[in-house]
């Protein structure tokens, strides 16, 4: 048996619950992070808007949410999409788009906690705990969205790697005889 069996339903039924599991994650962090407000007397409100990086990530949650609901219905119903490529290049599309707005979410997330004393900037989460505990929770749900779409990435490449025998010995004897001639 190889990685995750050969039982391709079982694969199936891993990457749809897998795929499924992203839907409401995806939602969580959208919402969260568009009702994401706190008003201070001192200092004004701090909102979702005034964060291009969360807009960015809202787009990017509601990309591989609706992809993955997609991917999940397509998985079951054959005329949609049955090529393995299709679900290799877009998965790991995804992981990437996702790792793009983590990384902008934690520059957010760092700034709001630790400022930036060069450019005399202080830290804010101490007059905006509520938004900076808001942040946080989007920050670890958009990192599990992340950890399924990289493991969703390994099960597509996976089944489109498969599908090829490994090079024989002599293939790769005559591979070397090629290349030093």
């Amino acid at each position: 048996m190889g990685f995750l069996g050969h039982d391709a339903s079982n694969l199936r039924v891993l990457d749809c619950t897998l795929r499924l599991f992203v839907i409401p994650l995806s939602v969580a962090s959208i919402w969260l992070s568009v009702t994401d407000q706190q008003d201070n007397s001192s200092y004004g409100r701090v909102e979702f808007s005034n964060f291009t990086g969360l807009k960015y990530m809202v787009g990017i949650s509601a990309v591989s949410g609706g992809y993955a609901l997609f991917t999940a219905v397509s998985l079951w119903v054959r005329s949609l999409v049955t090529k393995a490529w299709f679900f290799f290049v877009s998965d790991q599309l995804v992981a990437y788009l996702i790792v793009t707005s983590l990384a902008a979410i934690w520059e957010i997330f760092y700034l709001a906690y630790n400022g930036d004393q060069k450019v005399s900037w202080s830290e804010a989460c101490s007059s905006f705990g509520k938004f900076c505990s808001r942040l946080k929770l989007v920050l670890v749900l958009h990192a599990i969205t992340l950890s399924c779409f990289l493991a969703l990435a390994v099960i597509s490449a996976y089944r489109v790697f498969s599908r090829f025998q490994p090079p024989s010995k002599e293939n790769i004897e005559e591979e070397k005889e090629i290349c030093t001639n």
